[in-house]
């Protein structure tokens, strides 16, 4: 449900076209829909900014072509799906053959209105090319948050001089989101050379004492790099969301 959604019932009412009672029901079915095994929340874009996200995995088919038909049908705005695997995007697809589906990223999206453009940009860097998946989750979602988004990939302390020389490319981003596996000392190096808010998410990638993943996590939370907030593993989604919110809160003051 957007804004202009409710404007238009109010707008409805005010004119006479549709009564109170009517006005009331078209608001009541804005505000959510519980279609059994969903219930869809509709009133996420008011107060989150941004509209519920459909998280694939452990869904069956039919569910999630049955959460996409009744979204389609009762709002307006773009419809993402995260960790959408092929099987999933054929599913949505299936339902809406325009669907976009961003491979890499792992996100299907149903795209029904235009991006935003923030003034001020999010980088997303990453120490190694094998954590892009995780990068491109991150990006990918902040560009349909309305975000612009630079990136920065495969500089990891390994080869420190990749990074160093790109400290002016760091310095410029309002926020920035550095993804790394392995032992994750990435976003410590980063959070020492900028200024801005830095967002580490630790990913799976590494050898077994990796632990998944844990030991990233566990390198990250013990950074003595100040300024640092840290997502769970391999959680691209929820560091563009953060990114966003901190982008957006910076574009209010200026």
């Amino acid at each position: 449900m957007e804004l202009t959604d409710i404007k238009k019932i109010i707008d409805m009412a005010v004119s006479g076209e549709i009564n109170s009672d009517m006005a009331l029901d078209k608001l009541k079915v804005l505000a959510g829909s519980d279609i059994g095994y969903a219930k869809i929340d509709y009133q996420r874009s008011l107060r989150n900014g941004f509209p519920e996200v459909i998280y694939c995995p452990g869904k069956r088919k039919e569910h999630l072509q049955g959460i996409i038909r009744d979204m389609l049908a009762k709002s307006t705005g773009n419809i993402m799906a995260s960790r959408a695997d092929q099987e999933a995007y054929e599913a949505i697809k299936a339902v809406y053959p325009e669907v976009m589906y961003y491979e890499a990223a792992r996100i299907a999206l149903v795209k029904r209105q235009e991006f935003g453009t923030s003034k001020k940009h999010i980088l997303v860097v990453t120490a190694g090319t094998a954590d892009i998946p995780v990068a491109e989750e991150a990006a990918i979602t902040a560009e349909i948050l309305g975000n612009k988004v630079n990136r920065l990939f495969d500089v990891g302390v390994a080869g420190i001089h990749r990074l160093l020389s790109k400290v002016e490319s760091l310095r410029e981003a309002n926020v920035v989101i550095v993804v790394a596996g392995m032992e994750g000392a990435l976003p410590s190096v980063v959070g020492g050379l900028v200024d801005k808010p830095v967002i580490a998410v630790p990913t799976s990638v590494g050898y077994g004492a990796s632990f998944n993943g844990l030991s990233a996590l566990l390198g990250m939370l013990n950074s003595c790099a100040s300024g640092l907030a840290v997502m769970n593993i391999d959680n691209g989604f929820g560091a563009a969301c953060l990114a966003n919110r901190i982008n957006k809160l910076s574009e209010e003051d200026v």
